[in-house]
């Protein structure tokens, strides 16, 4: 047998298999652990209860609309707050910059909407739905 430092090959994912998030190792595809590293299947890693960072780009055109949306609340309105501010500061250096100033208001608004996209979403996790009762 000869030594080699080649990582040995994994066995390919099929339909019954999957790939641990953390470490990429072949796993049955109802495993809830993985015995490579410290990965463990958890409710919350479903499609329900994630905002998308597109919608809630297009939500920050209003600064901070889309950081109320991934569930922000204090943080949108600071940055809603923030935005009358830019636009007070844009304005003031408009003055003294012969309109040049203005291009603070685009900076800071794409600036919100670059935050937004790159924060992780505090959406909680939709809870057990009974259906609509009369």
């Amino acid at each position: 047998m000869e030594y080699t430092d080649a990582p040995t090959l994994e066995p390919p994912v099929t339909s019954d298999t999957m790939e641990c998030p953390l470490c990429g190792h072949v796993l049955p595809k109802d495993a809830e652990v993985c015995d490579r590293c410290d990965w463990v299947r958890s409710d919350d890693e479903t499609a329900e209860g994630k905002a998308s960072d597109a919608v809630a780009v297009m939500l920050s055109v209003i600064p901070g609309l889309g950081h109320v949306y991934k569930g922000y609340k204090v943080i949108g309105l600071l940055f809603f707050i923030g935005a009358m501010g830019a636009l007070l500061a844009g304005a003031l250096a408009a003055t003294a910059t012969a309109g040049f100033g203005l291009f603070l208001i685009p900076i800071y608004w794409f600036g919100v909407m670059f935050h937004v996209y790159g924060v992780q979403d505090r959406v909680p996790a939709a809870g057990k739905d009974d259906g609509e009762e009369y």
